[in-house]
């Protein structure tokens, strides 16, 4: 099977990318991730842009035991929106990272917001059960601007064998 490679005028379109379009190592942490970021081809445009992670993993702090959890990520652009293969390395680096639901789930968020500077962002971290509770986290940068079309996040509460 022939390797992808990324076309040619990739490399000079966007200088700044070291991971699109090449082998990317996994990040040892979410610190040493590196989010990167291109022009929003939309400027001046009121839109929605989600990335939705079935599969998030992280470690118990306490355990080190694998946690799982379904993350949906809206956001409406600035200046800048995020790279798609940077984020996934980004989340997937938390595989190895031991914190809490709370932490992994607002620290996205705010490593997003640090990087991006978005007009608005929401996250909901919808974590499977740990000790028989699941935990629902949510956390949003304020108000999303008015005129929005913020669809439902989808994920239904978590109801066992029910």
């Amino acid at each position: 099977m022939a390797k992808h490679k990324a076309p040619p005028s990739l490399p000079r379109r966007y200088p700044q990318l070291t991971q699109l379009g090449q082998a990317a190592d996994q990040p040892d942490s979410p610190d040493a991730a590196k989010l990167e970021t291109v022009p929003n081809p939309q400027p001046g445009t009121l839109y929605l842009i989600r990335f939705v992670q079935p599969e998030f993993t992280s470690l118990c702090p306490m355990t080190g035991q694998p946690d799982f959890a379904h993350l949906v990520i809206d956001y409406v652009p600035n200046r800048s929106i995020v790279e798609s293969k940077s984020l996934k390395l980004f989340l997937n680096s938390f595989r190895n990272h031991g914190a809490f639901h709370e932490d992994c789930t607002v620290s996205i968020a705010k490593r997003l917001v640090q990087v991006m500077k978005p007009r608005w962002l929401r996250i909901g971290g919808y974590w499977y059960p740990r000790g028989g509770m699941p935990i629902d986290v949510f956390y949003q940068t304020g108000q999303p601007p008015a005129g929005l079309w913020l669809p439902d996040q989808g994920v239904p509460s978590y109801r066992g064998r029910g």
